[in-house]
């Protein structure tokens, strides 16, 4: 397993859907991808559609790999295979940073996440093996304000390593 994505970043999205990766998350990128750094700029996979509500996830190519084996090991021509087939296969995209360190979004993918045509500001949250990207605002209302209320429900005490189950 490779290194994993750590961190909350904004970036401002201008009118043409680019957007900075930080660098950080290019390491990440870079160490997931097999032709790096040979071929200097790292690719990714984007996941978009409506299971996925208001956000974007993006993977690594070897992530991504890893998730498509996952979707083989199902049986042929069942339900599940053909499910998951469609929504993460299908609805996938593979774009690369260019030497700037940006992706440009298309104007759908920025529309699934409630960007508008002048840009906007977007959230990037590490999940580990793969970041969500969220509108700024989206965010706030409803990720944040989720664990506000998460929080509230916990004792004094809590600590989130808790949630590990003994780690």
């Amino acid at each position: 397993m490779g290194p994993s994505f750590r961190g909350e970043f904004n970036q401002k999205v201008d009118s043409k859907g680019r957007m900075s990766i930080p660098a950080d998350f290019r390491r990440v990128l870079e160490a997931g991808d097999p032709k790096c750094p040979d071929h200097p700029n790292p690719r990714l996979v984007l996941l978009y559609g409506p299971h996925l509500k208001s956000c974007l996830q993006v993977y690594t190519l070897e992530a991504m790999s890893e998730i498509e084996a996952d979707i083989q090991k199902l049986p042929r021509g069942s339900a599940e295979r053909r499910r998951a087939s469609q929504m993460i296969l299908g609805k996938s995209w593979e774009t690369e940073v260019d030497k700037d360190g940006r992706i440009v979004l298309p104007k759908d993918r920025r529309a699934q996440v409630g960007l508008s045509e002048a840009g906007g500001e977007v959230v990037m949250v590490a999940m580990g093996d793969y970041f969500e990207l969220w509108n700024a605002e989206t965010y706030a209302r409803e990720v944040e304000a989720e664990m506000e209320a998460f929080l509230e429900d916990q004792d004094a005490d809590f600590d989130p390593l808790s949630l590990l189950g003994g780690a």
